[in-house]
């Protein structure tokens, strides 16, 4: 799964190194801890390793 928005990016990269230990998971806050919670290392992974120049700031609400 490829991340939607830099912001996106950003938060599974967080959940990642929490995952791998190289970060405290008592640092992690909303959706990076959500993502820390309930997604696999791989599955953070392949979000955080989204070419950021792809990606907006932010994803668009509908």
């Amino acid at each position: 799964m490829k991340a939607n928005s830099k912001a996106q990016q950003k938060a599974a990269g967080a959940a990642l190194a929490a995952k791998r230990g190289e970060e405290k998971v008592e640092n992690l806050q909303g959706a990076s801890r959500e993502m820390y919670e309930t997604m696999s290392e791989e599955e953070l992974d392949d979000m955080a390793s989204t070419p950021r120049s792809e990606l907006p700031d932010r994803k668009d609400e509908d």
